[in-house]
């Protein structure tokens, strides 16, 4: 999951209604599966990883789960993470959230994971099993007769599900919701309840949460073997089980789980986040919370269970009633270094995460960083984050946080059983990791860096692919959003200002418009409504109406306007870049809004069923078609075509006079519709949908309106639920994005030809032919019109310095030959008499350095005719153009 979390719930989404009784029917075929390549578009991360596991007899084979973006293996070769569970499909999407996994150490080709997200109703299916004999390549499941959480708290606690080091046909799971202890003696075909275990377990975090999120119980946490308790072939006998209990928490087997007893003389008052036995020295530690985590924990201890003499000790980092307001987890012990042993203090938010380290099993702790004089800190690391630099997440902490920050949520953490000096550990966006530990007990600074390549972990809510500018803009869950001017390198900066984006937009005809709204993640007042005017480069606030965030936001064709229907508050509309808004009118609150990509006064929207438009830029709405379905919707405008709309959900309708009446499109059940690039020789845009066709699940393509769809994806690429977004690329045919709950954005490519144009189009103007370079013209200027319609018009002026020296505070200015007038400009002021324009600098762009540029938009008005400037002068000397 992303950050601190989403919580998956829009699968379960109402069986749509029929159809306008006026509705026609149009039949489809299903054809084979086109010849596709799917990749993720790199964002690095992004979500928790509450856990890495390494194999203790192969080295470099490991494993790292996620809550809701499925499990990875690690590649030593390229150094990158393999997803393993891209094949679960929209009916299983519960099994994307992985609640442990296991890996074999007497077959290390065995791996095994507990999947299953929710434990409450949000998940209708039980959990599963997962196993597989060729690393995670392939998978065979067992079905389990209740829920497993890998989204629900206490999800950082573990690992549950645990491989008898001694006879690997033997695993163990600790099951939630009072199911106790479970075991399979056939390597995970089958498995029994171990009903000899005392204790299910009777912790919830708030037993009063009727979603059922808070109030269900945590169960069984943990189990731990002690290997030199058997031989090969044989069950281990000695074997460990935390429980989420706060009097009776830690319990032990001595044969072979066949009964169970409470270890005497445990520690009480707290949960057993982690267990994990040095099996050198006989010691079993216990990092404990007072919550079951991820996110709170106001305090815990850390305590060594000598196991030969029975005898329990505090080697709490913190001592009690001394600065501890945090629990800890994230144990793990060092194989190579017996007695070296590391903590978190994984619910210290502010001002950082910390780790512990000590080397003689607790008696001293060494910390990662340290206070010197207070604001100031002492740190034993330095972080590089060149490979994923958007992790300073846009921040300008004060003191003594910083940023990047060492991590939250830092539950999972392992030391290399085969290398020391190896150290991974997750946090609640990325996972860190380190090749140079063993420096921290030399007293020199070692280097923690990001290791996410190929783990993409993100929630999506939204895509757009303009036809200029970056490919792709997407809107994620808890941190932003990006705008990816490369799919397969990492961006450099998130979407600033709130953390989740729940809508963007884009004007169709001047693309260089960019809106969008969200909610916070983290106490904040500022506004959620974001405006750029160069294609999502740069953003700055708008105002909110009273009460708003989060919703779907529209921009009109042109961006001179923006239709923004937000949770807490009515359908609003803004003139301008959200300064002020004005209600709309016609328009039932929580309705869901799009423009015409078209005519910059249309505006649809649709809500219960009913379609509504607006064709005075959103003052007010009018309902037009009624029928279309009433649970979740999602509906898209084809560029091009004015009035042309596809409304998806639960099926498939189409419009192509604004709304007035639909036609239901019946040989796809769709959820979702995005346009891209037309085919060559066709005359209207691809149409990309996930759906079901035919009976059968999948991402699927329509190159002539709808009439014959083609599945693009295959079974061994699902990722799970992806009812949220699609689009394609309006340059590119064939090419589709996929917003998926946890994997990320999915992009996928064929090597089919492509390239039809579409007849709807707004037509480019021509380029007008270069004249004659001045001899030692100091500046050039390009002049271009991006979109027009009637009576209006969009442009750009690319100013750039082609002379020797800087110019400062340059002053463009020119004249319009057709009496064209501006109404708006960004990236600089201007002021126009009659025909003649001055346009000046903004603060940011005041000084052109030699070879430098930059590019003022505006909107303007034509009556007559719209040709272009011809002359253009820069500080009163005339500029090159072209």
């Amino acid at each position: 999951m992303a950050l601190t979390g989403g919580l998956l719930t829009a699968a379960t989404a109402a069986p749509a209604s029929a159809a306008a009784d006026r509705a026609q029917e149009i039949g489809a075929e299903v054809e084979a599966a086109a010849d596709y390549t799917w990749s993720n578009v790199a964002i690095g991360g992004g979500g928790f990883v509450p856990s890495v596991v390494f194999n203790r007899t192969e080295p470099n084979l490991v494993y790292a789960r996620t809550d809701i973006g499925g499990a990875y293996r690690w590649n030593q070769s390229d150094q990158s993470w393999i997803p393993l569970l891209d094949h679960v499909g929209w009916d299983d999407w519960g099994y994307t959230g992985v609640a442990s996994i296991a890996t074999d150490p007497v077959e290390p080709d065995r791996v095994y994971a507990a999947v299953g997200t929710y434990t409450n109703d949000w998940d209708p299916n039980n959990g599963a099993i997962l196993r597989s004999s060729n690393r995670g390549e392939t998978w065979q499941t067992t079905e389990l007769p209740f829920k497993l959480g890998g989204n629900m708290p206490g999800r950082g606690m573990g690992e549950r599900l645990v491989v008898d080091p001694n006879d690997n046909d033997v695993l163990y799971l600790g099951a939630p919701s009072g199911e106790g202890l479970w075991r399979s003696t056939n390597a995970g075909v089958s498995w029994q309840e171990v009903t000899s275990f005392p204790n299910p377990g009777d912790y919830a975090p708030d037993p009063s949460d009727t979603s059922g999120y808070q109030s269900e119980l945590v169960g069984v946490t943990w189990v731990t073997f002690d290997p030199s308790t058997g031989s090969p072939g044989s069950p281990t006998q000695t074997l460990y089980a935390g429980v989420a209990d706060l009097d009776q928490s830690v319990y032990r087997s001595t044969n072979g789980g066949a009964t169970w007893q409470a270890v005497p003389g445990q520690p009480t008052g707290y949960l057993p986040h982690k267990g994990v036995l040095d099996e050198e020295t006989g010691d079993l530690y216990i990092a404990t919370s007072d919550d079951a985590g991820p996110y709170g924990g106001a305090d815990g201890e850390v305590w060594r269970y000598d196991t030969a003499a029975g005898t329990w000790t505090d080697v709490s980092p913190v001592a009690a009633g001394s600065d501890r307001y945090f629990g800890f987890s994230g144990l793990t012990v060092d194989r190579q270094n017996p007695g070296t042993v590391m903590v978190t203090a994984y619910s210290s938010w502010w001002p950082d995460t910390q780790i512990f380290r000590s080397t003689n099993g607790g008696d001293s702790w060494t910390r990662s960083w340290e206070f010197t004089s207070y604001p100031n800190r002492g740190k034993r690391y330095t972080i590089d984050i060149s490979s994923v630099p958007w992790m300073d997440l846009n921040a300008s902490p004060q003191p003594p946080e910083e940023t990047p920050k060492l991590g939250w949520m830092t539950e999972g953490m392992e030391i290399d059983p085969f290398n020391a000096d190896r150290l991974f550990y997750g946090t609640g966006a990325t996972l860190y990791g380190t090749t140079q530990l063993t420096n921290w007990d030399r007293g020199q600074t070692f280097t923690i860096r990001p290791y996410v390549r190929g783990l993409e972990e993100t929630a999506v809510t939204d895509l757009a692919s303009p036809p200029s500018g970056a490919p792709l803009l997407s809107g994620l869950g808890d941190i932003g959003g990006f705008r990816h001017t490369n799919l397969t390198q990492v961006p450099s900066d998130t979407f600033p200002s709130f953390g989740t984006t729940t809508g963007l937009d884009f004007a169709e005809l001047a693309p260089a418009t960019v809106v969008r709204v969200g909610n916070h993640v983290s106490e904040s007042t500022a506004p959620t409504v974001n405006f750029s005017t160069d294609g999502g480069g740069n953003w700055f606030a708008g105002t909110a109406p009273s009460g708003a965030h989060g919703g779907t936001v529209a921009a009109a064709a042109n961006g001179s306007r923006f239709v923004w229907s937000p949770e807490g508050a009515g359908v609003h509309y803004s003139v301008g870049f959200g300064n002020s808004w004005t209600a709309s009118t016609g328009i039932p609150q929580g309705a869901r809004v799009e423009a015409d990509r078209v005519n910059p006064n249309l505006f649809y929207g649709v809500h219960q069923g009913t379609f509504y438009v607006s064709t005075n830029g959103g003052a007010t709405f009018t309902a037009a078609a009624t029928g279309l379905p009433t649970g979740e919707v999602r509906f898209a405008a084809v560029p091009g075509r004015t009035g042309d709309v596809w409304v998806a959900g639960e099926g498939l309708w189409h419009s192509t006079n604004s709304g007035t009446s639909f036609t239901r499109v019946t040989a796809i059940t769709a959820d979702n519709i995005g346009f891209g690039a037309a085919a060559a020789g066709a005359s209207y845009q691809t149409l990309y949908s996930s759906g079901v066709v035919g009976g059968v699940r999948g991402i699927y393509r329509s190159t002539d309106s709808g009439a014959t769809w083609t599945r693009i994806n295959d079974d061994a690429h699902q990722w799970a639920w992806t009812g949220s977004t699609i689009t394609g690329d309006p340059r590119v045919f064939g090419r589709v994005y996929i917003g998926t709950n946890g994997r990320g954005v999915i992009y996928g490519e064929t090597a089919e030809s492509g390239g039809g144009e579409d007849p709807g189009d707004p037509e480019e103007p021509g380029e007008p032919e270069d004249p004659e370079e001045p001899g030692d013209a100091p500046c050039r200027v390009g002049y271009r019109v991006s979109g027009q319609w009637q009576g209006g018009f969009q442009g750009e002026i690319t100013v750039t310095n082609t002379g020797t020296t800087a110019l400062s505070n340059w002053r463009l200015t020119w004249a319009f030959p057709a009496g064209q007038t501006i109404s708006q400009l960004w990236n600089g002021s201007y002021t126009q008499s009659g025909a003649n324009v001055t346009v000046t600098p903004a603060t940011w762009n005041a000084t052109l350095s030699p070879g430098g540029s930059t590019t003022v938009g505006f909107l303007g008005s034509w009556t007559g005719g719209n040709g272009s400037p011809t002359a253009f002068a820069v500080n009163g000397t005339s500029c090159a153009t072209g």
